[in-house]
């Protein structure tokens, strides 16, 4: 497993915009694609986005899509999720995540994911 840590996280107006990293650690990052999930309260934990190993390929949710980026910089081991137009709909905690497997680009369903950071709280207002 990877040791994965996210920070970014807070409270902004809607319309507004934060931007979300997770830094990696333990294994060679480059190798992984890497996932955004959320959670909100009474909700089940739900996919954001995901980035290919190499960063040329991402995937989002449609409920993001058009709104929040991800990216990644690998000499950093670090993704970032750089969330516009924020919606009161999107506080969650957010989480990253990382698949077991190399060179493998995971679905939605965060079963395929086997490492994930504690979270971090975004709160829209609004």
């Amino acid at each position: 497993q990877v040791q994965l840590a996210e920070s970014g996280g807070g409270l902004v107006q809607a319309g507004g915009s934060l931007r979300l990293s997770c830094a990696a650690s333990g294994r060679t990052f480059s190798s992984f694609a890497m996932g955004w999930f959320r959670q909100a309260p009474g909700k089940e934990r739900e996919f954001v986005a995901t980035i290919t190993w190499r960063g040329r390929s991402t995937y989002y949710a449609d409920s993001v899509r058009g709104r929040f980026t991800i990216s990644r910089d690998n000499a950093k081991n670090t993704v970032y999720l750089q969330m516009n137009s924020l919606r009161p709909e999107d506080t969650a905690v957010y989480y990253c995540a990382a698949p077991a497997v190399p060179f493998h680009i995971p679905g939605p369903n965060p079963n395929e994911y086997d490492s994930w950071g504690q979270g971090t709280q975004v709160t829209v207002s609004s």
